[in-house]
């Protein structure tokens, strides 16, 4: 039987044109919905301009909007797969809240374009059809949301943005891509150890803010927060997961206030651990009530907390990081 496969086009550079004056703008009308008759694909293909947007302008409604319409393709409409094409900017925010809250069970991959559709050497049709291949691919079963890029998959999770123009922007720091796209062929040799699914169907939890730790840093911007009533807090930590002493007074305020303070590391690559022993270092924080991450990034431990937040848990907050 013919696999039944659903493209959802949200916008970003994969559907822009540049001008004659060489600026990148949204076209009025998506070069791609033109364009599917290019590709080699063994599938029906459908396809749905949701959104045509930059990916800064992407909102949590976007999100909501997103995942609504993938979990009806698939529980009412049962395709077999679906692509979403993606600004890059925010392309991974994307990909790790609907790896963490969609409640489906075929594969989900996400790409996009670092060149728009008119620029020499523009690489979104052949991003488009890596996305497909993998989307159709029976071992990209149970393997969450994957991003495909530059012919590498890489898991939502981890993967980051790592270069403003490069092709191979799309990296994931520590572990490398978990998969491959050679010419029509997908292939896998590695995956996570665990994948998590926090479905749900609303968010009302949803100001969690990041700080970016700094020498020097003091307590002001922590404090703010703590009077604000923010849902929570990410703090990308030096190092391994240590603060500057001159920040602890807003780092207890934020927990007095019962506000989750999670910490990653500014750092690019490994995990944060409560390793060091001193005033501002990663045990007394710990200790404190800080959660600790595992590689997580500064944007992607806000999605998870958020997500958190609007689940009903049966373990604390902490065990799920």
């Amino acid at each position: 039987m013919t696999q039944k496969l659903l493209i959802l086009h949200t916008g970003g550079t994969i559907s822009m044109s540049e001008g004659e004056d060489g600026k990148v703008a949204p076209s009025q009308q998506n070069p791609l919905l033109a364009a599917l008759e290019r590709l080699n694909h063994p599938a029906q293909l459908h396809q749905e301009s949701v959104l045509n947007v930059p990916s800064p302008h992407i909102t949590l409604e976007h999100w909501l909007l997103l995942k609504n319409r993938i979990e009806q393709a698939v529980n009412q409409e049962h395709f077999d797969g679906i692509v979403i094409t993606h600004g890059t900017d925010t392309l991974e925010e994307t990909a790790y809240f609907l790896d963490l809250s969609l409640n489906v069970n075929v594969p989900v991959a996400i790409t996009g374009a670092m060149r728009s559709s008119n620029e020499l050497g523009a690489d979104g049709l052949i991003n488009l059809q890596s996305a497909i291949l993998v989307a159709l691919s029976p071992e990209s079963q149970n393997k969450g949301v994957l991003v495909v890029m530059n012919d590498e998959i890489h898991h939502a999770k981890f993967v980051t943005k790592t270069h403003t123009t490069n092709v191979a922007t799309f990296q994931t720091p520590t572990f490398g891509p978990c998969g491959l796209v050679a010419k029509n062929r997908v292939i896998y040799f590695q995956q996570l150890t665990a994948y998590e699914r926090f479905p749900l169907t609303e968010v009302k939890k949803a100001n969690v803010q990041v700080v970016k730790t700094y020498a020097g840093m003091d307590s002001f911007l922590l404090s703010q927060l703590a009077k604000s009533g923010c849902d929570g807090v990410v703090i990308e930590a030096l190092g391994a997961g240590n603060l500057p002493p001159s920040c602890l007074d807003g780092v207890q305020a934020l927990l007095d206030a019962k506000i989750p303070v999670v910490l990653v590391s500014r750092a690019f690559n490994g995990v944060t651990q409560d390793v060091y022993d001193y005033l501002g270092g990663g045990k007394q924080l710990k200790q404190q009530g800080v959660i600790f991450t595992t590689g997580l990034s500064g944007q992607k431990a806000r999605i998870k907390l958020m997500v958190l937040l609007n689940h009903s848990l049966n373990q604390p907050l902490a065990s799920y990081f």
